[in-house]
């Protein structure tokens, strides 16, 4: 999808993903001492709001202006103090370059392109990182397909954990966190179903 089309799907529903953190970057980032932050594939912004919220600044990055847009509205009524930390930024992450050695955390969330695109996204953020600062990679993972629930349906664009660490195999990273998670997704008619996620966590060498 382009930007265009993620224009009309965010201007189509209030909150496309919910108002709440990911519960996987929730997790993550609770015990890591807040700096610098760039959030890529940022959407509506609940991730880069709760970073915010907890004493982050961050750098929200997403090309859907409609998406950034709402985001910059809400954080402004939910939490201005918070909203200050936020610097939004339009542009498509194909061709974002963020500025070297300059976070302590870079957050990919959902975000889903195919294998070569992909790498090249995740090489810019292991670059953006600050010598001891952090990558967190979550997404759909490709037994999603089968086995789980919602996401993409089309395989070339789903990955795994061990596909990220492939991915950044030559950047100065350490694993530290490297699996397929699950999580319970609500459905209209029954009990909740699972969904997999693909969650890669890396330090650049202090």
């Amino acid at each position: 999808m382009d930007s265009g089309a993620w224009d009309e799907r965010y201007a189509a529903k209030d909150l496309v993903w919910g108002g709440e953190p990911n519960r996987w970057v929730a997790r993550e980032v609770a015990e890591i001492t807040p700096g610098r932050a760039l959030d890529l594939a940022a959407g509506e912004g609940r991730n880069a709001l709760w970073l915010a919220d907890r004493g982050w600044r961050v750098t929200a990055v997403d090309f859907s202006e409609v998406a950034l847009e709402r985001a910059r509205r809400r954080a402004a009524e939910l939490a201005p103090r918070a909203a200050e930390r936020i610097r939004w930024v339009r542009a498509d992450l194909l061709e974002y370059v963020p500025d070297p050695a300059a976070y302590e955390l870079v957050v990919v969330a959902y975000l889903h392109l195919p294998g070569a695109e992909r790498r090249r996204v995740l090489r810019r953020a292991a670059a953006a990182l600050a010598a001891g600062g952090e990558l967190l990679v979550v997404g759909h993972d490709s037994a999603n397909l089968t086995e789980g629930t919602g996401g993409p349906q089309d395989p070339g664009v789903l990955f795994t954990a061990q596909d990220v660490l492939a991915d950044l195999a030559d950047e100065p990273l350490e694993p530290v966190r490297a699996e397929r998670v699950h999580r319970p997704v609500a459905q209209e008619a029954g009990p909740p179903k699972e969904a997999i996620d693909a969650l890669a966590r890396l330090r650049r060498a202090p």
